[in-house]
């Protein structure tokens, strides 16, 4: 994952409000064909994937569907490098 990457990318965090998170996704969705959520650690993977479930009641309203696929990425932290999970999600 390179910088440029980097900037287009959603993150979760274990502290992240699922409600602002879902609607971050809806919108991005409205702009984009897809959009990718990064999250570090079971907490922030746990409000990702509820923002995902939410964010699919939001698109519903406009005729849309999710489709949500986990992949890995490396990230550079403080602490060296870590893995993320990332969701891939588009809206059909």
């Amino acid at each position: 994952m390179n910088q440029e990457e980097d900037k287009d990318i959603l993150r979760a965090g274990a502290g992240s409000s699922s409600q602002s998170l879902a609607s971050a996704i809806a919108h991005a969705l409205y702009d984009n064909p897809q959009v990718k959520v990064r999250a570090v650690g079971a907490s922030a993977v746990n409000q990702a994937v509820k923002a995902i479930a939410i964010a699919r009641g939001f698109v519903a309203t406009r005729g849309a569907d999710l489709t949500c696929r986990p992949g890995f990425a490396t990230v550079e932290s403080r602490d060296g490098k870590i893995s993320a999970i990332v969701f891939t999600i588009t809206a059909n």
